[in-house]
């Protein structure tokens, strides 16, 4: 176990000893081919952006009347994810600071049995927001910074003045004593930049970890695959990581080389109750406003590209299954399609996640 998660593994068990102990038997769910999932929480998708790469914006455009979560759903929700043992949850959207009802939102998640993080743009995000932040049980800010370059930074986020809010909103969070890292998109000519070496240099001088979201061509890059990775790229971003205090979805974490997460170590769950395997497959393996979310995580174990080991990200990098899911059956589909119209009987799981060695060692 690296120093910075034991430290935050100490800190835990301090501020959220019931959390810590959930934690702690991660090891044990994943050997029992059990989820161990962030949920990602896309609660509503109001936005006071309009990014270039929005991954959700279909989602936005939705206008069908589909019931969404209210209170009471979201309350029901959480309380099934605990008795499942899951621990943690990212609230985001859309801006989660826009929305009128957070405090009631973050008190139905529950902060004692919950690690919340909160997504944000850091728009919002002054002194006075931080605190009462940290004071109504928030643990982490994500924040989002796709360039040290302002100019760059708020013409990508299609915001004047974007990056100065930023990185005051990281002194803010700071100071409130909030967790921070930073999110930021990368294709494969920023990659190799001299400007995103630039900046893992710089957050890693000040002791803040950098989360890496490989694009993927959905939302408003649907079929823009010029800035897609491959495996050489990832391999060079293992690399990077080795040297600065960076991350991706598919760095060992818990003792655990998972590969891809989609629905063992992150699902996402829509302002409608759909459950998606990951935030950037849009296929819903069920609806938690129609059913038990213990029988939708099964159902999505029996798909093979989520209920197996996968080494790489299926979504950003894997050609094949991009252009036959994704483009093939997805792609001019109201969202999110049934994973049923997306995967057939040969993609029914054989061997699943936990029974692959490599789960267990690191890269």
């Amino acid at each position: 176990m690296k120093p910075v998660e034991s430290a935050n593994r100490n800190k835990l068990k301090q501020e959220k000893p019931y959390v810590y102990e959930k934690i702690m038997k991660f090891d044990e769910k994943i050997r029992r081919g059990e989820s161990i999932a962030i949920i990602q929480f896309q609660y509503n998708y109001t936005c006071n952006f309009l990014c270039e790469h929005c991954s959700i914006k279909r989602f936005q455009d939705r206008k069908d009347g589909a019931p969404e979560m209210k209170m009471e759903d979201v309350r029901n929700l959480f309380k099934q994810a605990d008795e499942l043992g899951l621990a943690r949850v990212t609230i985001t959207g859309g801006e989660p600071l826009v929305f009128k009802d957070l405090d009631e939102l973050v008190a139905a998640i529950d902060p004692q049995k919950f690690l919340i993080n909160c997504d944000t743009n850091g728009w919002l995000l002054n002194e006075k927001r931080a605190k009462h932040l940290k004071e109504i049980g928030v643990d982490r800010m994500q924040i989002s910074l796709d360039s040290l370059n302002a100019e760059e930074h708020d013409k990508f986020r299609r915001a004047p003045g974007a990056q100065a809010r930023v990185l005051a909103a990281i002194d803010a969070a700071q100071a409130a004593g909030l967790g921070v890292f930073m999110q930021t998109v990368v294709w494969k000519q920023r990659l190799y930049s001299e400007e995103f070496i630039k900046y893992l240099e710089y957050f890693t001088k000040r002791d803040i970890g950098v989360f890496v979201s490989y694009a993927k061509p959905v939302g408003a890059w649907e079929g823009n695959y010029e800035g897609l990775v491959d495996k050489k790229d990832i391999a060079y971003m293992e690399e990077l990581e080795k040297k600065y205090k960076v991350f991706t979805h598919l760095t060992p974490a818990y003792g655990l080389n998972m590969g891809c997460i989609a629905l063992k170590g992150m699902f996402s769950v829509t302002q409608y109750g759909d459950v998606l395997p990951c935030p950037y497959i849009h296929t819903s393996v069920g609806n938690v406003l129609k059913e038990p979310l213990k029988d939708i995580i099964k159902r999505g174990f029996d798909i093979k590209w989520f209920g197996e080991y996968v080494d790489t990200c299926s979504i950003a990098e894997d050609r094949n299954f991009i252009e036959k899911y994704v483009a093939g059956r997805i792609y001019g589909k109201d969202l999110p399609v049934p994973c049923s119209e997306v995967f057939t009987d040969e993609d029914k799981t054989k061997k699943p996640f936990n029974e692959d060695p490599r789960l267990f060692g690191q890269k």
